[in-house]
């Protein structure tokens, strides 16, 4: 769910701004699910400017005090939410842990790394939304740990129906700045992408598993 629609334009068009979202139809990517793909997303980039990191950390916080409350602990996603959670907290002025894939095969065997209590409200900061796998993996990581998980807050989602319903199955909210259908009003604005490419993209999104390239004039 996006909670603020100019921010969710705004958002679209700050991370094409910096290529940090990639539109290529006619020579789709290859995700490491094996899917092909018109779109490849690394909000990561963002880090490298700061009135745009800086517009994101304000609009995630913002958005997280005003609808979930102000957290006990904000929890990032490994890798690539670290950056983004830590900017979120230091705003917020609460304490930050970030929840690896799994647990460390050495040492203390850590997945959650930082201190949290268990009884704690947290909410966790993803950069980015797929299929949703990986950042529910934390959520129960967390769970497991004894946090109340208010919620999620991530920077962008491809709003892909199988996302929806893990999330609904894992009983964990979602909200994010941008998402899918705001990127692609904000590229056939700019004339970044045509009509043609307008409707690839539309029929990758529905059948993202099954999508195949075909040369796009």
């Amino acid at each position: 769910m996006v909670l603020d629609k100019n921010t969710a334009k705004k958002t679209a068009e700050l991370l094409l701004q910096i290529n940090a979202i990639k539109l290529n139809p006619k020579n789709p990517f290859t995700w490491a699910s094996g899917w092909k793909s018109p779109i490849y997303c690394d909000n990561r980039i963002s880090l490298s400017y700061p009135p745009i990191r800086n517009f994101i950390r304000e609009n995630i916080a913002r958005q997280i005090e005003e609808y979930y409350g102000k957290p006990d602990v904000i929890a990032g996603v490994a890798t690539g939410a670290i950056g983004i959670g830590i900017l979120v907290a230091e705003y917020l002025s609460v304490p930050f842990v970030y929840v690896r894939p799994e647990p460390k095969k050495h040492g203390r065997q850590n997945q959650i790394e930082g201190y949290l209590e268990p009884g704690q409200n947290v909410v966790v900061v993803e950069d980015l939304i797929s299929t949703g796998k990986s950042s529910l993996n934390a959520v129960e990581a967390l769970r497991e740990h004894g946090a109340n998980v208010k919620g999620m807050m991530a920077i962008f989602s491809y709003g892909f129906d199988v996302a929806t319903r893990n999330f609904e199955d894992n009983k964990v909210h979602l909200t994010t700045l941008s998402h899918y259908d705001y990127l692609l009003e904000q590229a056939v604005e700019t004339n970044y992408i045509s009509e043609k490419e307008l409707d690839t993209l539309k029929e990758w999104r529905n059948n993202p598993a099954g999508w195949k390239s075909e040369t796009v004039n």
